[in-house]
């Protein structure tokens, strides 16, 4: 007799000797019994869905590692990319003294001042002349200051981009994009600005635009005083390249490109003014009366109300120069480097450079 019959026979006798209901405990159990026996294969789950949750737990799985990888990626492309910045500044820096030289040597007041300390009979000519050459000068650093820290940061983030990529692929042996003979090769573009490049002939287009009263100029593009010419580079050697000189000139031309950039137009015209803003602050230091002088005067504390003589200003604006481009942080150099749209510019270019799509091209 079975467990089910036995447990039905049970029912029988108690209802017969009048006893109170079992509980139907007992019944559920019964038939769940008679289901399982009937249904051998609904015992245990089918395999169609242990394999299902196995491939779910393994999708999951790879998309918390893919995740976990871009982020790690990320991290890493981001540290990179400040440390990059600081060694940009740092560039900057170190380059102001040989900019700073070279304006000095195109535009030589310390001769003039010498001379007018011995007294010539055409004194007035020469205080003309040392008036148009500080004011020059000032002009000149201001604007190749400017250019210079823009210059840096689209040339110093091509290279940083690519050798985070290089980096990045150096395990594959795939060839580095930007070998160090390449960066130094490349790099050594920006004497363009420095030397004997165009700086005298911005030197004396400005020079021109000061004699007459910064007014009748139309001053070239500024791109074209940063870069030299296609036809001036290694491009004009048309034989004998080698794979470094066409890795150089390719790195120029994207430089180009983005001197040719409305990104880059705007930046630099931030950067101008905030430095020309900068160099007045500086200047009405010199003239801002002390509170003892107002207070004697009853004047007020207007930079308008004061009155210089000429003699007075020209030492004061022909000494910018030291300020503006000077390899200790001032606060010239400070507000440059800190402005928002170059922070954006410089992401921008090596977001652009650092993405490998580049090395699809």
């Amino acid at each position: 007799m079975g467990i089910c019959s036995f447990l039905d026979d049970s029912e029988d006798v108690d209802e017969h000797l009048g006893l109170p209901e079992a509980p139907q405990k007992e019944v559920h159990i019964c038939r769940g019994f008679r289901w399982r026996v009937s249904n051998p294969r609904a015992v245990a789950p089918p395999a169609g869905v242990y394999l299902l949750g196995k491939l779910a737990q393994r999708k999951i799985r790879e998309i918390q590692e893919r995740e976990a990888a871009e982020y790690i990626a990320q991290a890493r492309r981001q540290f990179h990319f400040e440390s990059n910045q600081r060694t940009c500044n740092m560039t900057v820096l170190s380059m102001l003294p040989t900019l700073r030289e070279a304006i000095v040597h195109h535009l030589n007041s310390e001769s003039l001042t010498t001379l007018l300390r011995s007294k010539p009979t055409n004194k007035l000519e020469i205080w003309e002349d040392l008036k148009i050459i500080s004011f020059t000068r000032s002009t000149v650093a201001v604007y190749s200051t400017c250019m210079l820290v823009v210059l840096l940061r689209i040339q110093l983030n091509i290279i940083g981009g690519y050798l985070y990529l290089d980096n990045s692929i150096s395990k594959n042996g795939t060839n580095p994009q930007a070998p160090p003979e390449v960066q130094q090769q490349y790099l050594s573009s920006i004497q363009h600005l420095l030397g004997d490049g165009e700086l005298p002939i911005l030197s004396h287009n400005i020079r021109t635009h000061v004699e007459e009263g910064y007014r009748g100029l139309t001053p070239k593009p500024l791109s074209w005083y940063m870069m030299p010419d296609e036809e001036t580079t290694l491009a004009a050697q048309a034989c004998g390249l080698t794979e470094k000189d066409v890795a150089t000139i390719k790195l120029l031309n994207e430089t180009r490109d983005m001197l040719e950039s409305p990104d880059f137009k705007t930046v630099l015209s931030t950067c101008l003014q905030r430095g020309f803003s900068r160099f007045l602050d500086n200047m009405a230091e010199f003239f801002r009366p002390s509170q003892v002088d107002s207070a004697h005067t009853g004047a007020p504390d207007s930079l308008s109300h004061v009155r210089l003589p000429l003699a007075k200003i020209i030492p004061i604006v022909n000494g910018q120069i030291h300020s503006i481009c000077s390899e200790i942080p001032s606060h010239f150099v400070q507000d440059l480097l800190m402005i928002e749209q170059v922070k954006e510019f410089a992401a921008n270019v090596y977001e652009a450079f650092s993405h490998p799509h580049e090395l699809e091209k």
